[in-house]
C-alpha cells in the first residue's frame, strides 16, 4: 500500500491533492521510526494509541486501514477504494476541480 501512496504523493505534489493518514500503533516514538523506514512523508495524525482513539471514533472508522476519498468541498465521496479504484477516483474528482491527470504508476512505487 505504501509504494502506491508514495506515487500519489509524487505524481499529484503540484495538483490539488492531499494525502493524510491516521495511525493507531501504541508506541508514538516506534511509530516515528516506522514512518521514516517506509518513507511516509505525508501528513499523518497519531490516532491516541488505539483503534478506538479520538478520530477513529468521530469519523466511525470500525477497521483499518479505511479510505476515504474526499473531494473539494469536503465531501466523503468514495469510502474503501484502493489501487486502480483509488486513480479513477483521484481522476474523476481532480477533473470536478478543473485539473486533467492520468494517474500512472510504475512497479517500484515511486512515480519514476
Amino acid at each position: 500500500m505504501y509504494p502506491h501512496e508514495r506515487s500519489l504523493v509524487k505524481q499529484l505534489a503540484d495538483k490539488p491533492f492531499a494525502l493524510i493518514g491516521v495511525n493507531s500503533d501504541r508506541d508514538r516514538e516506534k511509530l516515528k521510526d516506522v514512518m521514516k523506514e517506509k518513507d511516509i512523508t505525508w501528513r499523518s495524525f497519531w490516532n491516541g494509541g488505539s483503534t478506538g482513539g479520538p478520530i477513529s471514533t468521530k469519523w466511525n472508522v470500525r477497521g483499518w486501514p479505511t479510505i476515504y476519498v474526499v473531494d473539494a468541498k469536503g465531501v466523503i465521496r468514495y469510502k474503501g477504494v484502493r489501487g486502480d479504484k483509488m486513480d479513477a477516483a483521484l481522476e474523476e474528482l481532480l477533473g470536478e476541480a478543473g485539473v486533467e491527470v492520468k494517474i500512472t504508476h510504475d512497479e517500484d512505487g515511486d512515480g519514476e
